[in-house]
């Protein structure tokens, strides 16, 4: 038996630049332990495995996202790979919406031409005290906030010039009882195409197999209702400093968040396992 297997740059409009997600398409589910050896084969930040919906009440596709090393309950890039790969192979035409049932409920893409736009659930952010190890981890930092999420601590820092630079310590943030670290700032810099970024930010995720993720759109449901919040207004161009870079509007509408970017198929083939 094989499975069509994609590789997808997500949130990106180039090749080898956002993050890569492998996607594999299945005819029916498959064992967890299965997709777990797939995922930490491929050794991407996540895989994603999605077969059409065995639910006649639940129209669409089932979706599952893992890490090399755990299950995810939810990721952006791949869900956005996952649609990409929907559209392009023809699987869904280009005005149907993806439909997507998951750990964290039904989600949904538009295509929207040049970008695809996903309907996410929000995630608030509450200020919390720094637990011990996670300033010390930055370098001792003095962050403007602290808080956490269901998923993951967010740091506010001073400048973008401050998240480009970080190398946190990987053994320090694996040991903190999250998922990951999201660190954030006011956005400086400006896309020649788009115009200047809201905000930046960089997420860690040690403690689920990576290091660092280069772009992170479940870490936007957080970001977005953070920085509404914070800046009074809900459509933002955002931008994640990470290595490879990548770009995302982000627009809050209550307890969602849209999320927008664009996709670039990398590779195509069979998994044969």
């Amino acid at each position: 038996m094989s499975f069509d297997l994609y590789q997808v740059d997500a949130f990106t409009d180039r090749a080898f630049g956002g993050n890569p997600a492998a996607v594999c398409l299945l005819p029916a589910p498959r064992p967890d332990e299965w997709m777990q050896s797939v995922a930490r084969e491929m050794n991407l930040s996540e895989t994603a495995f999605l077969h059409p919906s065995v639910d006649p009440a639940k129209p669409g596709y089932a979706l599952r996202w893992f890490t090399p090393a755990v299950e995810v309950e939810l990721c952006g890039h791949a869900t956005l790979a996952s649609a990409h790969v929907l559209w392009e192979s023809r699987r869904l035409a280009p005005g149907e919406t993806a439909r997507f049932h998951t750990l964290s409920g039904l989600l949904t893409a538009e295509n929207r031409g040049t970008d695809i736009e996903m309907d996410f659930p929000a995630k608030s952010v509450d200020e919390v005290p720094p637990p011990a190890g996670l300033l010390e981890a930055f370098g001792g930092v003095t962050p403007r906030f602290v808080g956490k999420s269901r998923f993951d601590y967010l740091l506010e820092l001073e400048a973008e010039e401050m998240i480009v630079a970080a190398a946190p310590d990987a053994a320090a943030l694996k040991a903190l009882p999250v998922r990951g670290i999201i660190i954030t700032a006011r956005g400086e810099s400006t896309d020649a195409a788009r115009g200047p970024y809201d905000f930046v930010s960089r997420f860690f995720a040690p403690g689920v197999g990576v290091y660092e993720d280069p772009v992170t759109g479940s870490a936007h449901c957080s970001l977005g209702p953070y920085w509404a919040k914070r800046l009074g207004k809900n459509r933002f161009l955002a931008y994640q400093a990470s290595a490879r870079g990548g770009t995302l509007r982000v627009e809050v509408e209550g307890d969602r968040v849209k999320l927008g970017g664009r996709a670039v198929t990398v590779t195509c083939g069979k998994l044969l396992a």
